[in-house]
């Protein structure tokens, strides 16, 4: 958790990167549709977008707040840091999930106030499906899993590629086109275009969300060491060796080797006739 910004500039911020991922996802949705009635088209469009935009997002915004951009990732920070107090406080997730909801319920609103649209219409696209919740578990799982993968792997400076681009990927390969995060799901119920969500369709959504978070710290635990437990195995390794070699006098067992085979007396074995 960075401690470069003071928490309300952090809040600030989430709450506007949030705002600004929802409003490329909805306001591209809604162009797609203006410029082609091909289903697949618009899929399309509204995933490269997605990934430029959260790309973008996250390497300008992440110094300041860890771009979270998302409840699923503040609580799994939360849990996962809890204990070597390297992730957020409770008091930090208490303010960033309320500006994170905050921001995507702005930005639904500001994609449809630029293309004409009514500004607050509840979506009325249905999405209660079991197929469409296992989609959920499984989108938010892999995103944890990334996330704090890169982060165990010491590979965080790839976050901005990695993660927008498992967001594109996600559009495609799963059934519910991977909304993996609380807030942007309750964003987009505020929208009645091809990227809103039914409000009723929301809950179910959010709690599968929920449940691919819980299995996604269980797999980054199994998968991945914390950083610095790798060093501290090579540091007990090391004092080790050297215990042994207080205890065993290694110069004593020189000279007895010496006295049993003197140097220059070595006898080679027959080579044969």
């Amino acid at each position: 958790m960075t401690d470069t910004a003071p928490l309300h500039r952090r809040t600030v911020v989430e709450f506007v990167g949030t705002g600004a991922l929802v409003a490329v996802v909805v306001g591209s949705g809604i162009q797609a549709a203006k410029l082609s009635q091909d289903v697949g088209v618009q899929l399309l469009a509204n995933s490269l977008a997605t990934v430029f935009g959260l790309g973008v997002l996250i390497a300008l915004l992440g110094p300041v707040s860890g771009a979270h951009f998302n409840p699923v990732v503040t609580l799994a920070a939360w849990w996962t840091g809890r204990r070597d107090g390297q992730g957020p406080s409770l008091r930090e997730v208490a303010a960033y999930v309320p500006a994170q909801i905050g921001g995507a319920i702005g930005g639904a609103v500001l994609a449809d106030a630029m293309f004409a649209e009514p500004l607050v219409r509840f979506s009325t696209h249905n999405r209660s499906a079991p197929h469409l919740w296992l989609g959920e578990v499984v989108a938010t799982a892999g995103l944890v899993l990334l996330v704090f993968g890169l982060a165990r792997a010491e590979r965080a400076h790839f976050a901005p590629v990695a993660v927008a681009s498992y967001i594109g990927a996600a559009y495609w390969f799963t059934s519910s086109s991977g909304f993996a995060n609380p807030a942007v799901t309750i964003g987009r119920t505020f929208t009645d275009t091809s990227a809103g969500i039914a409000p009723g369709s929301a809950l179910p959504f959010v709690a599968a969300q929920l449940v691919g978070l819980a299995i996604g710290v269980v797999l980054v635990a199994v998968m991945f060491s914390r950083p610095g437990t790798a060093d501290a195995e090579d540091v007990e390794q090391a004092e080790a060796v050297v215990d042994v070699e207080d205890v065993v006098d290694v110069e004593a067992v020189a000279d007895a080797v010496d006295a049993v085979v003197p140097h220059g007396e070595h006898h080679p074995v027959a080579a044969g006739r």
